[in-house]
């Protein structure tokens, strides 16, 4: 966005405010961030879901099997973000629905274009990128990028 043209800006900030165990689904989709794997968890209706969830969020019955996916996608929607401190990404960036291959529904995280929105289009395929040294949490998975880089 031009610097002349005024918009509205309200701080944010993502955050889970309370404690729990995450269990063995939540667990193992942790630990599979750590070892730069993407876990997703299988419904009994033959679909998958990533992230993982302990519940079906379509019939709210237990997740039955947890899959292995190819950490790439397709974005479906975004909304671009002036950096801040403590963003993911170093420049300004968008969070964005990235549609994981052969997984129903999205994953809400951030994407990195280099800080240029126009290179965003619905259906841009990603791939994640995995975090230098990883602990086992959301922050290993830095953020998703174009699958094929730019020249």
């Amino acid at each position: 966005m031009p610097d002349d043209v005024e918009s509205l800006c309200a701080p944010y900030e993502i955050e889970f405010p309370f404690e729990r165990t995450v269990g063995p689904v939540v667990g193992t989709f942790l630990g599979g961030l750590r070892e730069r794997r993407l876990v997703g968890a299988r419904t009994d209706r033959g679909t998958l879901v990533c992230p993982p969830a302990e519940f079906d969020p379509v019939t709210g019955r237990e997740t039955i099997e947890l899959v292995e996916l190819e950490p790439v996608g397709a974005v479906e929607s975004w909304t671009w973000v002036r950096h801040r401190d403590g963003d993911p990404v170093d420049r300004d960036f968008a969070w964005a629905l990235i549609a994981v291959d052969g997984a129903e529904g999205t994953f809400f995280h951030a994407l990195d274009v280099a800080g240029d929105p126009a290179r965003i289009h619905r259906g841009l395929r990603v791939r994640a990128r995995w975090a230098a040294e990883r602990r086992g949490e959301m922050g290993d998975l830095v953020c998703w990028e174009p699958q094929e880089r730019e020249s």
